[in-house]
């Protein structure tokens, strides 16, 4: 039986795969015209697998292709020598490779052209693979067909020496200007760091001819494939709910689908007679949010290497205008290089799914916030219990009531909370707070993105019931008021008759608010929250500091 794979090669007679035929297709269309094609993307987003799979194919529907595979993941602290004498080695590999995968040997002129021949810089290379076209379109090795065209294809280019770049891409870029040479044929490179990010002498590209493939995430309908595939072979059904949220919470990321489809069918060992439903994607949920699988950790280490990274995320986040999509700034291009975000439909950044929303706020709330003792009044004997219904579920009115309380408690302090930017401070202390209840009462939340910028919905999962709360930040009252309709229309689509809407303030004249209303037939609790933004220095005829104290609500 085969299983769903998030480590090491992935293949078909093992794992379950998205055959991306579309793309497929569209990649050999490129080759055949020559073309000179460049894929940058984060890690674990199925490139290699990809491009091992479309030359497979190449190959199959036309074997006077010629594929030759490198790989330059360990050459990135080598010397142009030890660089240039490693390449050949490969490509003699590969050429051997070739032969033995279809049924044939070299002939003797190749065998004794590859002995004799060796590599010592870009400009031994050209003339390498300009000789070894000539070897290939012959006919003295009659055991396979003539091969007419080399396709070469480096995986893992960003682990190029830097001493070697430029005169390696000027090569090829020669041969693919020249109206004499014609080998390589064709060209992929591989990486995750575009060519724009590894060209150190920014004065010039030496590759400004390369055409660019971009390989999306998967789309609901792969997701639904693939997960069929396991049904077909073992006949455990899936809820169609359970495939939408998780392309939902994952936005396709290949990593993260199959990593759901490991916990669900492998580790939470529900029996294969049973349909997996809303409860068991729930469980399967919350584990991975917690656990520290490579792709996350990878994408936590990699968002913590620069403070500047957490100022730029918290206002893609909070921000409905967001932040334009430019990769020649070296903040925006490091984060799309980890994976963290990427180009929306509009131009503009966002972060990439869900789920590394979540891991991200995870990573930048403090461990201790300094507030934790304020979150309840003083006289509150059992604070917990004031905010669970008689039928065990939350009074969430109540639970929003007391932390708006709360932010006016403790006024100037949350400007104290370490690490945290001003205007996500808000949705910080609201995240913690929502967080830390519903796990004392065992319950689970987590977070979607919905259509809208600067909208973050946390969705409380407790006693089989949904909770939603929506946040922004204030951008006027005509958004407020878009903000009510969104809300209302999303809890319709969940079949959900209320929700709760928390909008951050963070003007200096602030207009409190706390509303109740019944919009497009659901209600809608809001709240209108002032955050404070900046110590008070006024002093009192006493010489006592002002004290904030809670100003009267709209609505009260």
């Amino acid at each position: 039986m085969r299983y769903f794979g998030t480590q090491g090669t992935v293949r078909p007679n093992q794992h379950y795969v998205v055959p991306r035929t579309e793309e497929i297709n569209n990649f050999i269309d490129r080759v055949k015209a020559g073309k000179f094609i460049v894929l940058f993307a984060p890690r674990q987003t199925g490139k290699t697998t990809f491009f091992r799979f479309a030359l497979k194919a190449l190959a199959a529907a036309d074997p006077t292709y010629f594929p030759i595979q490198l790989d330059f993941q360990t050459m990135r602290n080598v010397t142009p020598a030890v660089f240039y004498e490693h390449l050949y080695y490969m490509i003699q590999m590969q050429i051997e490779s070739v032969f033995q995968r279809r049924g044939g040997i070299p002939s003797e002129a190749l065998t004794k052209f590859l002995k004799e021949t060796t590599l010592t810089n870009h400009l031994s290379m050209v003339r390498f693979f300009e000789n070894l076209e000539g070897f290939l379109d012959s006919d003295s090795h009659k055991e396979v067909p003539a091969f007419k065209k080399v396709v070469l294809l480096i995986d893992v280019f960003d682990g190029i020496p830097k001493s070697v770049l430029s005169d390696f891409l000027y090569s090829f870029r020669q041969v693919y200007l020249s109206d004499e040479m014609n080998c390589p044929h064709s060209v992929g490179i591989v990486g995750v760091k575009s060519i724009a990010q590894l060209d150190y002498d920014r004065s010039v590209s030496p590759f400004n001819i390369q055409d660019e493939f971009k390989l999306p995430n998967f789309t609901l309908e792969q997701v639904k494939e693939l997960f069929q595939e396991y049904t077909d072979e073992v006949g455990q059904t899936f809820a169609p709910e359970v495939i939408e949220s998780i392309h939902k919470q994952t936005a396709g990321q290949p990593f993260l689908v199959n990593r759901f489809g490991q916990i669900l069918t492998e580790e939470m060992r529900i029996p294969k007679t049973e349909p997996i439903g809303a409860a068991h994607w729930t469980t399967a949920h919350a584990q991975l949010l917690e656990e520290d699988n490579v792709n996350l950790t990878h994408l936590i280490t990699n968002i913590r290497r620069s403070p500047r990274f957490e100022s730029m995320l918290m206002r893609i986040m909070a921000r409905d205008e967001s932040v334009e999509f430019n990769l020649r700034d070296d903040i925006i291009g490091e984060l799309a290089s980890y994976g963290v975000i990427a180009k929306g439909t509009d131009g503009m950044c966002e972060i990439v799914n869900p789920i590394y929303l979540f891991c991200i706020l995870k990573a930048f709330k403090p461990l201790v916030n300094g507030l934790e003792d304020d979150y309840y009044p003083e006289d509150a004997e059992d604070p917990f219990s004031e905010y669970l219904t008689s039928t065990g579920e939350i009074a969430l009115e109540a639970l929003l009531d007391n932390f708006r309380d709360f932010i006016a408690r403790v006024g100037f302090r949350i400007l104290q909370v370490p690490g945290t930017p001003r205007e996500s401070v808000g949705r910080h202390l609201l995240f913690a707070y929502l967080e830390q209840f519903v796990k004392l009462v065992g319950g689970l939340m987590h977070i979607e993105v919905q259509t809208g910028r600067g909208r973050m919905d946390l969705i409380i999962n407790h006693n089989r019931r949904k909770y939603i709360v929506e946040t922004k930040i204030w951008r006027g009252d005509s958004r407020y008021q878009i903000g009510k309709k969104q809300l209302a229309a999303y809890l319709q689509l969940e079949n959900a008759m209320e929700g709760y809407y928390v909008v951050f303030d963070h003007r200096r004249q602030p207009e409190p608010r706390v509303e109740t209303e019944t919009v497009d037939g659901v209600k809608i609790r809001s709240y209108v929250i002032p955050v404070v933004q900046e110590r008070p220095s006024i002093l009192s005829e006493k010489g006592e500091h002002f004290l904030y104290s809670r100003p009267r609500l709209r609505g009260d």
